[in-house]
This record gives C-alpha cells, sequence and structure tokens, in this order.
C-alpha cells in the first residue's frame, strides 16, 4: 500500500484504554511520556482534556486529538489551529467518566454560504449579516462561510447534532421563494477538494470521507432573480435583488424558529417526499 492510500484511510472511530472506549467526546486526562515531553507537554501534564477525533498517522498508528476542557479558546481547536489542538498516543491518556455536573449542550451549526461578488449567490451571507443582529439560542454557532467550503468541511467534524445550510439555488420557483431541504448524500465517492468552491453536496461528502457529518442536515435556500456563474463576460454583482433581499428577512426568522425545533426535537415524522437540485432531497414542510 502506497503512501497516498495509506493517508486516504479514514482513523477508528474509537480506540480502548484500560479496557474504556475513547473517542469523540470522551474525558481524558492527559499523562505525556517524559521521554518524548516538550514544554508544551510539561504544562499540560495531568490536565483535563476531551477527545475531538481519533486521526491515524501514515503507518497506521492512532493518535488523539484532543482540547483542553477549560480552555477559553477551545473553539479554536475544534476548528485545528495550533496551539489550542494537541495530539497524544492512547497510552497517554487516563480515560475518564462524564462530568455529571457539566451536560454538554445541543450543538447546531448555521452555515451562510455564497459569493457575495455573484449578486443573489449571496443570500447565505446576507442572511448570516441579519442573524448577528438578532439572538438565537444557546449552543447555535451562525459563521459565514463564503465560498471557503474547505473550511465547512473541517466544521461539520465537530459535535454538532446538525447543521443547517443557507444558500441560494434554482429551483423554477418565483424569485424570493424560500425551501427548506433535508438532502439524502449517495455513497458516491471520490470527491475533487476545492478550497474556494462551495457546493453544499459536495462539501458534505467531503466532510465524511474526512470522518463525519452531523446526523441532522438540513438546507434552506432561496429562488434567486437571475444566476451569475462568475464568468469572464460576467460584470461583478455586489448587490441583491429586490425580492432576494426582501426574503433575508423572512430567512433570518425562519433560521430562529428551525434551530430552535433542531434543538428541542427527539425525533419525529419525516418529511414530504419532494424532486429537486439535491440528490435525494427531501423538502420539510413548515
Amino acid at each position: 500500500m502506497d503512501f497516498w492510500t495509506r493517508m486516504e484511510g479514514r482513523g477508528p472511530d474509537a480506540v480502548v484504554v484500560d479496557g474504556v472506549s475513547v473517542g469523540p467526546g470522551s474525558r481524558v486526562r492527559l499523562r505525556p511520556r517524559s521521554s518524548r515531553a516538550d514544554i508544551f507537554d510539561l504544562a499540560l501534564d495531568g490536565r483535563v482534556a476531551v477527545v475531538e477525533a481519533v486521526e491515524q498517522d501514515e503507518d497506521g498508528t492512532p493518535h488523539l486529538a484532543v482540547t483542553l476542557e477549560d480552555d477559553p479558546g477551545r473553539d479554536l481547536g475544534e476548528a485545528r489551529l495550533p496551539g489550542h489542538r494537541f495530539f497524544y498516543s492512547p497510552e497517554e491518556v487516563e480515560p475518564l467518566a462524564p462530568d455529571p455536573g457539566a451536560e454538554r449542550p445541543v450543538r447546531v451549526l448555521v452555515a451562510g454560504i455564497g459569493n457575495i461578488f455573484l449578486g443573489d449567490d449571496g443570500f447565505g451571507v446576507e442572511v448570516v449579516r441579519r442573524l448577528d443582529q438578532v439572538e438565537v439560542p444557546a449552543g447555535v454557532d451562525v459563521v459565514d462561510f463564503g465560498i471557503r467550503g474547505m473550511d465547512l468541511a473541517y466544521a461539520l467534524q465537530r459535535d454538532y447534532a446538525a447543521v443547517l445550510f443557507v444558500d441560494a439555488a434554482p429551483r423554477g420557483e418565483a424569485p424570493g421563494t424560500l425551501t427548506l431541504l433535508e438532502p439524502r448524500l449517495s455513497d458516491e465517492g471520490g470527491v475533487p477538494v476545492e478550497t474556494h468552491g462551495m457546493d453544499p453536496v459536495q462539501v458534505l461528502r467531503l466532510a465524511r470521507e474526512l470522518g463525519r457529518i452531523p446526523p441532522r442536515v438540513l438546507v434552506l435556500c432561496c429562488e434567486p432573480t437571475s444566476v451569475l456563474r462568475g464568468t469572464p463576460d460576467e460584470d461583478v454583482l455586489v448587490e441583491l435583488s429586490p425580492p432576494v433581499r426582501a426574503a433575508a428577512g423572512e430567512a433570518a426568522r425562519m433560521v430562529v424558529s428551525v434551530v430552535a425545533d433542531l434543538i428541542a426535537e427527539s425525533g419525529g415524522p419525516g418529511p414530504d417526499e419532494r424532486p429537486g437540485e439535491y440528490p435525494g432531497e427531501r423538502s420539510v414542510r413548515r
């Protein structure tokens, strides 16, 4: 097996340490080996951390990616930034019981996506801007991802229970029409990596190959007045059309309602079937 084939292999979902299954969300105490300890290891020895992922190197050896439980910048570690995310072997951690006094809240990601220089394609970005001015339920992260598909794929590796994409998508409706969809991914593989592209289905497939996607995935899309593709003969357009701009306010209110339902729900009837642009999608009537 060559190097790149080994690197494409996913790490295990969990490893067993002292008879305990340790995986994403597990609490552990760090016990770095003195033989390899550096200044960070000396400072982190004995600290409590939370496992974010189980990854493996080119030899297939598993390593635990962890963030410190009490790190105020823990979200930076979840975003894979150095200084807040650390790697330890299974032999360098002690499994701990869940903290009964610190129940982890349900987390939901609202991802605004689109290109603000392509007219109505910037709908998702505008909705996120409006959400900055309203109160959203606790545990909800509202992020403008723009066209940063790789960043979004990595963000989906976090312990989100659900993600709500906000996007512009032509579906043959009247301009400004809002539709809530639940896409279903096929088993198609071989996802090309586009660091500055944003196709929600492609991003979901890439995230799945990286390790996980949230259990619940919804897309709130708006029918654009016109579709720009960014070709050389097109002019830059930084404004939304009137129907789409008018829909952005209603979309922001709808996002707040949807994420509240996602947090509160414990299962319910499935959405109605409806064909459309996203493969295997289902339309969720509200």
